[in-house]
């Protein structure tokens, strides 16, 4: 389950802003994840929570934000929607998709005290 290592590494930059921004709590945060990233978010949601125990983002709540996928067709040059990396254009048919969006995993806020 990587979601463990990429909830320890969520923490860790969420400590690194506690020191040095010297907040004491964190409220809330909000979690961009594309669909494209093969995160799991209910996977997310529960090493989120398993990871923050004893830190100071302990309670916080976590909202995931879903980050749509999308791709650049160069067989009919179009943007187009992805729902999986290796799926076909909606449009042509082809194959020659390369991913614009949706592959990326951020902390977009926090709510602090």
């Amino acid at each position: 389950m990587h979601e463990m290592s990429l909830a320890e590494g969520i923490l860790q930059t969420i400590e690194d802003a506690a020191g040095k921004e010297k907040f004491n709590k964190v409220l809330a945060v909000w979690l961009e994840i594309g669909r494209l990233s093969s995160v799991e978010t209910q996977a997310m949601a529960f090493c989120f929570d398993a990871v923050t125990r004893g830190s100071v983002a302990e309670g916080a709540q976590l909202h995931i934000v879903d980050v749509a996928g999308a791709g650049w067709c160069m067989e009919c040059a179009k943007s187009v929607e992805m729902a999986e990396v290796f799926a076909a254009c909606p449009h042509c048919g082809g194959y020659q998709l390369q991913v614009t969006a949706g592959t990326e995993m951020r902390i977009k806020e926090l709510e602090v005290s």
